[in-house]
């Protein structure tokens, strides 16, 4: 049985749904996962989505800031939210689905990006982000009995060499710094994950997900940085079929500055 899941930073999703529904229409995932949605949960535009074939949906978000979505063909249950480093911020959902006669649970994570000084002694957000990835280390991928699971998200950290265009010029750089790469690895392997991504492109290739809204041609500098991620608990791995990532995404009217991902699998 086929299956499918994306995720997609959307960088305000009232903003952006005219490409939120274009990728939708052309790539038809099962389940849609966003973040920095920034909409209150009431004003989330569910209509548009739904009538899409998206008829479960839950939503974190809140105001202007951060904010996390999972719209689903199939149906979802048990939507929860942690509220990492108890700050009150819209950064994770989670919700169980069934498929292929598994029970698989997701994980929705919208990463603190850090700010621009990576010191936490001048710069709280950077502390805000390290504390977040501390908290994350807990996460467990075998956390129950008889279950799957799946991790996406904008985790705002680039953790391996060819994750960013250049990494001796970024690791001073918030997203490539060594305290942050070896937090976000330390995540992984504490927690049994499985870097989908990777599974299927070598770890000497370049691999990227988003290009900054600063270049003045992203993609003749492709300058970029693999910040979005799926990772999986390990008996999901083998049935991974590809990972798509959609660069052109990047080029369409008034775009993110991510780019959807999406994990295939046969299930």
């Amino acid at each position: 049985m086929g299956f499918s899941i994306a995720t997609w930073n959307i960088n305000s999703v009232r903003l952006r749904m005219p490409i939120v529904e274009q990728f939708v229409m052309q790539h038809r995932p099962d389940i849609l996962c966003l973040q920095e949605t920034k909409v209150p949960n009431e004003l989330f535009p569910l209509s548009p989505l739904r009538a899409l074939g998206y008829e479960h949906i839950i939503v974190h978000g809140q105001k202007g800031y951060h904010g996390v979505a999972i719209a689903s063909r199939i149906p979802l249950a048990e939507d929860h939210r942690q509220d990492y480093c108890n700050v009150g911020d819209a950064r994770h959902i989670s919700a169980i689905f069934q498929r292929g006669g598994r029970r698989i649970r997701l994980h929705n994570f919208y990463v603190p990006a850090g700010g621009d000084e990576p010191d936490r002694t001048i710069n709280p957000k950077f502390g805000h982000k390290l504390d977040f990835i501390e908290e994350m280390k807990r996460l467990h991928a075998n956390a129950e009995p008889s279950t799957s699971a799946i991790l996406v998200g904008d985790l705002n950290i680039a953790p391996l060499e060819h994750d960013v265009w250049s990494h001796k010029q970024l690791l001073k750089i918030v997203s490539h710094t060594p305290v942050e790469t070896d937090g976000l690895i330390e995540v992984m392997k504490r927690g049994a994950w499985l870097d989908l991504m990777r599974q299927k492109v070598p770890e000497s290739e370049k691999l990227y997900t988003w290009w900054s809204y600063r270049a003045k041609d992203w993609e003749a500098a492709d300058r970029g940085r693999r910040l979005d991620h799926i990772w999986s608990s390990s008996d999901l791995g083998p049935l991974l079929q590809r990972i798509d990532i959609l660069k052109a995404a990047r080029g369409w009217d008034r775009p993110s500055d991510h780019v959807p991902v999406t994990a295939h699998f046969n299930l």
